[in-house]
């Protein structure tokens, strides 16, 4: 390897760390609790080389978020497109809204983890929901939308809107990983369980909108 290509990686690397390191920041304490210098440091790298590279905390911001949201994207596209070549159920549209993310969770990256912790709040964000989803995440709602169209043709558009806005709701908790239903539960039930919850999430969320869609 070339000393240029030597340099390269290590700065490809160092790239890295800086975005590794300002999405488990952002995801724990959100776009206003964090610095670039706290992102520096646990970088373990220098102030002006995240500035260098990223420019403004804003843009350090998008960079984070836009980095994996392609990905999911993408891959909720996939799962519904392979679907829609034979007659698909109302449990598989959900299970390619949410599958995704599941396996996202469930990945050893703890990067994923920070960065879906991020997206729930995001999510639930009233500033940066309408700056950020638009992008990469608007666009597949439209998609989903349209399948449970083809579902329930008889079923008013608001009441889809409304159901998909609970689903999405339900959603980013457990996205969120608080730990609350682990304390109010008694231990009984594990925020980290992601097996079950999505397990759960199927049926229950299937339920809800043949109840208000039929």
């Amino acid at each position: 390897m070339t000393e240029l290509a030597t340099q390269n990686n290590k700065e490809i690397n160092k790239k890295e760390r800086i975005l590794d390191s300002a999405e488990a920041l952002f995801a724990q304490h959100g776009y206003d609790g964090v610095t670039i210098r706290q992102i520096a440091k646990l970088a373990e790298v220098d102030v002006a080389l995240a500035n260098y590279h990223f420019g403004k905390k804003l843009d350090l911001f998008h960079a984070v978020f836009d980095r994996r949201a392609q990905q999911l994207s993408d891959q909720r596209h996939k799962l519904l497109a392979a679907q829609q070549s034979s007659m698909q159920t109302l449990e598989q549209v959900i299970e390619a809204f949410l599958m995704p993310l599941k396996m996202a969770q469930q990945t050893e990256d703890p990067g994923w983890r920070n960065y879906l912790a991020l997206l729930a709040y995001v999510m639930t964000s009233p500033v940066w929901n309408k700056i950020m989803m638009s992008k990469f995440f608007d666009k597949r709602v439209v998609e989903f939308i349209a399948a449970l169209k083809d579902i329930f043709p008889n079923a008013s558009e608001d009441k889809i809107h409304w159901c998909y806005h609970y689903m999405s709701g339900a959603l980013a908790l457990t996205l969120a990983q608080t730990g609350r239903i682990d304390r109010i539960s008694n231990g009984k039930c594990q925020s980290t369980d992601f097996d079950t919850a999505y397990e759960l999430m199927v049926p229950f969320m299937a339920a809800a909108f043949r109840k208000v869609c039929d």
